[in-house]
């Protein structure tokens, strides 16, 4: 598999923009403004994993091991995971009497957040993220995709 800038660039999109859409239509007054505030953080997160952390760790595996599309989602399910750690710190850091120091530890904090069913949402992210990475950048260049039937 050769890089891809197409499937960089698009690979991380879709998923903000879906789970920001369904945020701003679910919980706001104002969709469209919640849409576009929650998109900006989102899509930093999202394109910052990719190229800090996902492609460095993708030539790293390539150096290793041929790669295929299953150790590439795995590596995408497993930084998804890793991602949602540094959130986790700055969620704890300002997690104190009004966004003070924090009462508890960050370990404590760290498993008692990690049960919110909302976080299962990183590792997911990653892997779709990841495997959309390897379809984009499999398909041949220059030739149409062709839609499921």
């Amino acid at each position: 598999m050769r890089f891809s800038w197409r499937s960089a660039l698009l690979a991380p999109l879709p998923l903000p923009v879906i789970c920001c859409a369904l945020l701003a239509v679910l919980q706001s007054n104002h969709p469209i403004l919640a849409f576009l505030i929650t998109l900006v953080p989102a899509s930093i997160i999202s394109y910052g994993t990719m190229f800090v952390l996902f492609l460095p760790c993708l030539y790293i595996l390539s150096l290793w091991q041929p790669l295929t599309g299953l150790k590439v989602c795995l590596l995408g399910l497993v930084l998804g995971a890793a991602v949602y750690v540094p959130l986790a710190w700055m969620e704890w850091k300002s997690s104190g009497p009004d966004s003070g120091p924090p009462t508890e530890s960050f370990l404590t904090f760290l498993l008692g957040w990690s049960l919110d069913p909302f976080m299962v949402l990183f590792p997911l992210a990653g892997l779709i993220t990841a495997a959309l990475y390897w379809w984009l950048a499999t398909q041949p260049h220059g030739q149409p995709v062709a839609m499921p039937e």
